[in-house]
């Protein structure tokens, strides 16, 4: 996907701040965080929703997504998460690239997630 942001993310052709990676997914720092330590789970391969990634790497994921989101909560010494993952347009994806935001958060840190 030539015009696709996360796609030249993950080949390095746009710099980014790297917090980890496995074999099929990336982990960086957002670059307009809504809270302290707000991060991404990007795919390396493109894949628009989560519908369209196959499932043989789902496990990898969710492994990623626990250690990635650990060491962002001791990093920023906060008390939990958020997890979120928007597909398609309508429910608010603006880049058409699979990925998860983490979110650690903290009491009184002002964020404020309405469902």
């Amino acid at each position: 996907m030539d015009e696709c942001v996360f796609c030249k993310i993950v080949s390095g052709e746009i710099n980014n701040e790297q917090i980890m990676e496995s074999e099929n997914f990336i982990v960086i720092k957002d670059i307009s965080p809504k809270v302290k330590g707000h991060s991404l789970v990007i795919s390396k391969n493109h894949y628009t929703t989560f519908l369209d990634m196959p499932s043989e790497i789902y496990e990898e994921l969710l492994t990623t997504v626990k250690t990635a989101a650990s060491k962002i909560i001791k990093e920023v010494d906060a008390d939990g998460f958020n997890l979120i993952m928007n597909n398609g347009e309508t429910a608010g994806q603006i880049v058409p690239h699979v990925h998860w935001h983490i979110l650690p958060r903290k009491k009184g840190d002002g964020f404020k997630i309405d469902i």
